[in-house]
């Protein structure tokens, strides 16, 4: 596998390289759903063009990584989203990454298209998710956004299934790479600051919910998914694992 990025991401992807000689994971871009400057989205929409245009060259199978966040699926109370329903992002996000969907789909390269929850796990950015909110309770102080659900996964678990899919052979799809549950923020923190053995001063700004996030097409595909644990609690594993090393340690920029 040939690993286009230096990120997160990248680095978990490196333990299976070596075994998918025929595909490059473009593994960079942006990686967060904040106030993003529109030149980092020229620089990710330049950056696949690019990568395209060498797939289209070597005969290499594309994995292009979406968003399956809220940013996506952002229809609060609606069914589960779908990889083959419609879709209605809500942020620049979300629209961006959609947008590159559309450009992977239309070229002639043989792609596979995931869509990616929250992922977890070591050396995130401190802007990402889990190391914000340990900094964050670690500080004593936290801004909560009420309502807000978020689709917690581990990275370790997201590898697994990317290597299922490509060893499988999956080409010209989309598919949902989450656990299929979004715990309320809320009760997101309240497990950190059990784990963290500390109570933090909450700010409060309202938010509207998550659209649930369908993983029916995952599990078709990927039957060892149902050995993941994937379910209401799945999210309390995934903390229990990873909030005490962001506590401790240093979180990257």
């Amino acid at each position: 596998m040939e690993i286009v990025g230096r990120g997160f991401l990248a680095g978990h992807l490196a333990g299976i390289a070596g075994h998918h000689r025929d595909v490059v994971a473009l593994a960079a871009g942006v990686s967060a759903a904040g106030d993003i400057p529109p030149e980092q989205y020229t620089r990710e929409s330049k950056r696949l063009y690019e990568v395209l245009r060498h797939c289209e060259k070597t005969g290499r199978r594309l994995v292009f990584f979406s968003t399956a966040s809220a940013g996506m699926y952002s229809v609060p109370d609606a069914s589960p989203g779908r990889e083959d329903g419609p879709v209605y992002p809500a942020t620049p996000y979300g629209r961006h990454k959609l947008s590159l969907e559309a450009v992977v789909k239309s070229s002639d390269v043989e792609y596979l298209i995931l869509r990616l929850s929250h992922v977890v796990g070591f050396n995130q950015p401190a802007h990402q998710l889990l190391p914000a909110l340990v900094r964050q309770l670690v500080s004593g102080e936290i801004q909560v956004y009420r309502g807000a659900q978020r689709d917690l996964i581990d990275v370790e678990d997201v590898i697994k299934i990317v290597h299922t899919l490509l060893v499988d052979g999956r080409t010209r799809d989309v598919v949902n790479v989450a656990s299929g549950h979004a715990p309320h923020i809320e009760d997101v923190v309240t497990h950190m600051e059990h784990l963290l053995g500390t109570r933090a001063e909450k700010s409060y700004v309202e938010a509207s919910g998550a659209q649930p996030v369908s993983i029916d097409k995952l599990c078709r595909l990927v039957p060892p998914v149902y050995g993941l644990g994937f379910g209401p609690d799945y999210y309390r594993k995934v903390l229990d694992k990873y909030v005490h090393a962001y506590a401790h340690q240093p979180v990257t920029a």
